[in-house]
Formats: structure tokens, sequence, C-alpha cells
């Protein structure tokens, strides 16, 4: 793994994780690290469920493949945010 690797996964996380927290309606009581983390999960289970499911990799943006990915993030973001939220109580 070099360093160009992690640091487009930090970003494609970040971006993904972001898209996910956006899409999620209300207030999520997670930081933007957290957000990125989460984002990160997201990114890479959604390309291996996509490389599971059989779909194809392609010259273009893969957008099965996105939406998996952000459908996942908001997942993820939604169970962090409510396990948060519920250790506070």
């Amino acid at each position: 793994m070099t360093i160009q690797s992690i640091l487009g996964a930090i970003v494609i996380g970040a971006v993904i994780g972001a898209v996910g927290r956006l899409l999620l309606p209300g207030k999520q009581a997670i930081g933007w690290i957290l957000t990125i983390v989460v984002g990160i999960v997201a990114a890479l289970l959604g390309t291996l469920l996509a490389q599971v499911l059989g779909v194809e990799t392609t010259p273009g943006i893969d957008w099965i493949e996105l939406v998996m990915q952000v459908v996942l993030a908001v997942v993820g973001v939604g169970l962090v945010a409510g396990l948060r939220r519920g250790s506070k109580v």
C-alpha cells in the first residue's frame, strides 16, 4: 500500500461519508473524522460487495458501485450516530 493509495482512500472516504451524511435526514452527533472513517469503511465494503455481485469495473465511473458505497455510508453514519447518541444518555 502506497502513500498515494492511502491518501486516495481518505479523500474518497471523506466524499462518500459526507454524501452519506448529507443524505441522512436530521442532525448526526458525529464529527467529521468519524464521518471520514465511516466513509472509508463504506467505500471498501461497497467495492467488495460490487465485486461479489459481479458488477464489472468500467473505464468510467462505476455508478452501481458508487450507489452501493453511498447507501452503506448512509447506513453507517446512521448507526454510528445512533450508537453515540445512545451512549451519552
